[in-house]
This record gives C-alpha cells, sequence and structure tokens, in this order.
C-alpha cells in the first residue's frame, strides 16, 4: 500500500511540472508576442514622427 501511495504522489508531482512547464511556455509565447508588438509600435510611431517632423520643416 506504502508503494502505491508513493507512486501516485510521485505521478501528481510529474504531472505538477509538466503544469506548470507548459504554463511557463504559454507565458513565454506571450511576452514574445507582447515585446515583438511593442518593437513594431515603436519602429511605426518613429517612422510617423520622422515625417511628421520633414512635413513641418517643409511648411516653414
Amino acid at each position: 500500500m506504502v508503494e502505491v501511495r508513493g507512486y501516485r504522489r510521485a505521478q501528481s508531482a510529474i504531472e505538477y511540472l509538466f503544469m506548470l512547464a507548459a504554463a511557463l511556455i504559454l507565458v513565454a509565447i506571450a511576452l514574445k508576442a507582447v515585446m515583438d508588438s511593442t518593437k513594431y509600435l515603436e519602429k511605426n510611431v518613429s517612422d510617423y514622427t520622422s515625417v511628421v517632423r520633414k512635413k513641418v520643416l517643409e511648411n516653414l
């Protein structure tokens, strides 16, 4: 009976570690998506401000 309890405890620990690993992978994917979108947004804003600055200087 003790062996069965130990097996169940080990199985539960392994299942917990797999769930933790899956959660960490999902968090890593979400962080990568956020970082990529932030970089893309920063580039677009920079391009937009340079175009606006150029247009303002042309109109002076």
